[in-house]
């Protein structure tokens, strides 16, 4: 899950870097960034509903994990 969460955000990333107008860079960063807060927020729903602890955990820390990720996208925007 991890593997491809950093598959989705590096082409995100790389489409930022094949582009030279600023404001598709937003965009597309702010995109990135939605989708990744998105998964972070699939990722705590089904922690929720996990019927082991481990695997709780185990979703949280991924969550946690998508949700800063979300966050350094966004903040390169700025």
């Amino acid at each position: 899950m991890k593997k491809i969460l950093l598959v989705a955000a590096a082409t995100g990333l790389m489409s930022l870097a094949a582009c030279n107008n600023a404001e598709t860079t937003n965009n597309t960063a702010e995109n990135v960034a939605e989708a990744l807060e998105e998964s972070a927020d699939n990722l705590e729903a089904a922690a929720d509903n996990a019927t082991n602890e481990v695997v709780e955990d185990a979703l949280e820390n991924a969550a946690d994990a998508t949700e800063e990720r979300a966050d350094e996208v966004g903040n390169s925007v700025e």
